[in-house]
């Protein structure tokens, strides 16, 4: 009896753990990685060209966020990315390569190594004194002032003191934005007061493809009309041997043919003349 009885309770038991792991493989669905998103995320050197390293990292995070990656393939993708010194950094670094390392490691060495040596103040006076370079577009200058406002931005855990520091990054950013536009096209966007900076570089864009295609209209009548008075110039001016279509179509007659013409022709007219004047 008691030996029914084990079999029987090892029977329900294995049922049991067969409904268990039914319920784990439908509760928990695997996980695909997209990989795909590696490029995404792109090459970073450290150099002062390049982007911050922030934005760096935060590319790799988002695209790992996206694509379900762990951390041991964020620190990977990265390693992949690094090209130049941020390369060189990473290849001689002993604590990067050791078993143990970690995504957290491997941020924590390169914010050591590539942390910004001028001051928060010296990032605020290149955003306020930024201008518009001379073959720039609204589109690169709005790129640079961005690069510039991440550089003053500062981080903080707490997400309402992080959200006044961005909102406070993006004022000055707008301002500066505005005050460095060059030309006509600086004097428009003013004119509309915009209030976020993509109001204000929908407005710069508008703007210079106006003054691009107003110029081109110009360019294209004036060449025009100059072409039509130089045609109008060289048919008043045309020599008399040159040739011409106008000759070609009619040639002149020749000296002799001309001679006999004029001889037939007032022979002839003297005929009639003498043959209606004589009474019949």
């Amino acid at each position: 009896m008691q030996e029914a009885s084990l079999q029987k309770q090892l029977l329900d038991s294995k049922e049991e753990i067969t409904r268990l792991k039914e319920r784990l493989s439908m509760g928990t669905p695997t996980v695909h990685k997209d990989l795909s998103l590696i490029s995404l995320v792109p090459k970073w050197s450290g150099s002062e060209s390049a982007v911050s390293l922030e934005e760096f990292i935060e590319n790799i995070e988002s695209a790992a966020k996206i694509g379900k990656w762990h951390s041991a393939d964020c620190m990977q993708i990265a390693a992949l990315k690094l090209t130049d010194s941020a390369k060189t950094f990473y290849n001689t670094c002993l604590e990067l390569h050791a078993e143990d390392a970690t995504w957290e490691k491997f941020k924590k060495a390169f914010r050591e190594r590539f942390r910004d040596v001028h001051t928060d103040q010296y990032h605020f006076m290149r955003l306020q004194t930024a201008r518009q370079a001379k073959h720039e577009g609204p589109q690169e200058f709005a790129d640079r002032c961005r690069a510039l406002a991440q550089k003053i931005m500062c981080k903080d855990s707490d997400p309402v003191a992080q959200r006044i520091h961005r909102e406070n990054a993006e004022r000055m950013l707008l301002a500066s934005f505005v005050a460095g536009l060059s030309g006509e096209v600086g004097k428009q966007v003013k004119f509309q007061n915009p209030q976020d900076l993509r109001q204000a570089l929908t407005t710069a864009l508008a703007v210079t493809e106006a003054l691009r295609q107003e110029k081109f209209a110009e360019t294209f009548y004036t060449k025009f009309e100059k072409s039509v008075r130089l045609s109008n110039r060289q048919d008043d001016r045309e020599p008399a041997g040159r040739y011409s279509p106008k000759r070609a179509a009619n040639p002149p007659r020749t000296r002799r043919y001309e001679r006999g013409a004029d001889r037939s022709g007032s022979s002839g007219s003297t005929r009639d003349v003498r043959a209606r004047t004589e009474p019949r």
